[in-house]
């Protein structure tokens, strides 16, 4: 083969390569180009979210002092209303325990009586607690239902009837005594807490 022929022929070849090079970077670039178009779609986003609060139990009891008796002699009593209000936004059941001083050892809070009924006073209602001062209580603060508790209603109240004696029987071991008693009213909620 002569030298001409040979130089066509690598002419030709080169050309050859040339042109496939080109079809190619072409097709490549054609190929790109359509998959980037096929990419191309219409979105949407849309978002949706949430909130929580919780709610509350507000216990109330009015007024903070029940009873202030001084100078008792026997047969001496009292009465007084009590507003137990449930101010939050679930509603509640409630308890009452008490405790009393006996720093005399006198023991008058054993010897004074006391009636609590529900209603404003006098109540003639059935009596939820009638014993001796010292024992004074209903309902219980475990939770959960439990005999003797209370329920009052969201944004509700309930009013109670203390009512004390001291007894006319009452002997002279009970001069000069002194007691002072607590009451605690300890409340829960009534939902989910059977």
């Amino acid at each position: 083969m002569d030298t001409n022929q040979f130089a066509t022929n690598a002419r030709r070849g080169s050309r050859h390569r040339n042109l496939l090079a080109v079809l190619l970077v072409g097709s490549t670039i054609a190929m790109v180009g359509a998959g980037a178009m096929s990419l191309a779609q219409f979105t949407d986003t849309q978002t949706s979210s949430g909130s929580w609060t919780t709610g509350t139990i507000i216990l109330g009891v009015v007024p903070t002092t029940v009873f202030s008796a001084t100078n008792m002699l026997p047969g001496a009593s009292g009465l007084q209303t009590v507003t137990v209000s449930n101010t939050g936004t679930g509603d509640l059941r409630y308890a009452m325990s008490s405790s009393s001083t006996n720093a005399d050892t006198k023991g008058l809070a054993a010897q004074i009586d006391l009636t609590v009924r529900p209603g404003t006073c006098p109540s003639v209602a059935t009596a939820i607690f009638a014993a001796k001062l010292s024992t004074a209580a209903f309902g219980n603060s475990l939770q959960g239902a439990q005999a003797g508790d209370r329920t009052v209603a969201a944004g509700s109240s309930e009013d109670l009837c203390f009512s004390w004696s001291f007894p006319l029987a009452s002997g002279n071991t009970f001069q000069a005594a002194a007691t002072t008693t607590t009451f605690t009213f300890d409340a829960e909620q009534t939902l989910n807490n059977p």
